[in-house]
């Protein structure tokens, strides 16, 4: 068992990795992460979304968050991104380059990669 000093410095060190707050202006990125999402590759794509939000230093202004089964299974792994003012965009068969890809234009370039999206399939 870790002492309470080793645990502490765990929790610090993942803090900084781990992008999950709590904002009503800024920028969700929502992973389904229920039984079907997780055996279609979910974990890996929600790891690279949290990765590219804290290498860009974009913790306070962007969450990443799991949720259970969003009910379109056969499209799995599914990304919801939520940003104020904006509908909600919808990636599916998502993987860790198109979690690249859409971080990259979509989260920080604003524009939506259409040919991920829920609407192009």
């Amino acid at each position: 068992m870790k002492s309470l000093a080793e645990l502490a410095a765990i929790r610090d060190k993942m803090k900084n990795k781990v992008a999950i707050r709590d904002s009503e202006t800024g920028t969700r990125i929502v992973v389904g992460m229920a039984t079907c999402g997780i055996a279609a590759g979910a974990r890996p794509v929600l790891a690279q979304f949290v990765e590219e939000v804290a290498n860009a230093g974009l913790s306070d202004a962007i969450t990443v968050t799991q949720t259970g089964c969003i009910g379109i299974c056969q499209y799995e792994p599914v990304v919801e991104v939520y940003e104020a003012g904006k509908d909600k965009v919808t990636y599916v068969k998502m993987d860790v380059d198109k979690a690249k890809r859409v971080f990259a234009e979509h989260i920080q370039g604003g524009r939506i990669v259409t040919e991920y999206t829920m609407d192009n399939k």
